[in-house]
């Protein structure tokens, strides 16, 4: 009768896992910039879901008796030249640029993310990911953004989905280097040597132990999508009117920056508070997940 040593199955730091995602936020939310973009982001998203309810008027209601009315009570943003409350169609527009921002960076993250993996997993597909995510990084997202825009027309998806391919390679490459970095660690060559398909190994080890690099590239991708949402709307390749967009009242105002200036400050100030919020937030979240990286 002969003895056989089982092959010890590797044990799911779950708890591990849970505890590093914690440490990661509660050490970012103990940086000021860190809570205050927080508190800036939780406070601009709110504002855009909330918009249908609190907003004073409706964003297309014109009235051509207070056209290009300064701020006062009973219009705190003024009025645009069709008379439209501009406090409704900021609000509006928050939950617009918000909206595309983060379904863009979702979909960047449904492509890039396994794209990632692929590359960092297998050696011999490697090279040719790398090199197609190098040739779509030689051009800025902006400008590749706009090319899709303007090839696909205007309009939200079209928009969301041009901002989108921008961000693969961002993902793409974080997620990579996650994998060569995991990919020799004991739990992951104990899950090999128990027999786990490569698709176990990816998904269930590797992938979920990576969640705090993605987190940050999500929390820094959001700010660039929101400002590239605004830069297609300006362009006229984005959320087509009426319908607000933060961008489209950037546009709409440059003919009347004199005699309206309100029109453009209350949009671009906007943008800048969603961008700061994003950025302080997804800034100390990088720190704390590399202060190696802070200090250098």
């Amino acid at each position: 009768m002969s003895l056989t040593t089982p092959i010890p199955r590797p044990v799911a730091p779950a708890r591990a896992k849970r505890a590093a995602r914690w440490r990661v936020l509660r050490t970012a939310l103990q940086r000021p910039s860190g809570l205050v973009g927080l508190i800036l982001a939780i406070l601009m998203v709110m504002i855009g879901v909330l918009a249908p309810i609190i907003a004073p008027a409706s964003p297309e209601a014109t009235d051509f008796g207070a056209l290009l009315q300064p701020p006062s009570f009973a219009h705190l943003f003024g009025t645009d030249e069709l008379g439209r409350d501009q406090l409704s169609r900021v609000m509006y527009g928050i939950g617009a640029s918000v909206q595309i921002g983060l379904l863009s960076v979702l979909l960047a993250a449904l492509v890039g993310v396994p794209l990632g993996l692929i590359a960092g997993y297998y050696p011999k597909l490697d090279s040719p990911i790398a090199r197609f995510l190098d040739v779509m990084l030689a051009f800025p997202n902006l400008i590749l953004a706009v090319g899709l825009a303007a090839i696909l027309g205007p309009s939200a998806t079209n928009a969301m989905i041009a901002l989108a391919v921008g961000g693969i390679p961002g993902f793409a490459r974080v997620i990579r280097g996650e994998v060569f970095r995991l990919r020799g660690l004991d739990f992951v060559q104990s899950a090999v040597a128990a027999g786990a398909g490569d698709g176990r190994v990816l998904f269930r080890h590797i992938l979920p132990n990576a969640s705090s690099a993605l987190l940050v590239q999500i929390t820094v991708s959001i700010p660039h999508a929101v400002l590239g949402e605004a830069a297609l709307s300006f362009l006229g390749l984005g959320i087509r009117p009426p319908a607000p967009s933060l961008g489209t009242m950037l546009s709409n105002a440059q003919p009347f920056l004199q005699t309206g200036p309100w029109m453009a400050v209350f949009p671009g100030l906007t943008i800048i508070l969603i961008t700061l919020a994003f950025n302080l937030f997804g800034d100390a979240m990088r720190d704390a997940l590399d202060p190696k990286g802070r200090r250098r």
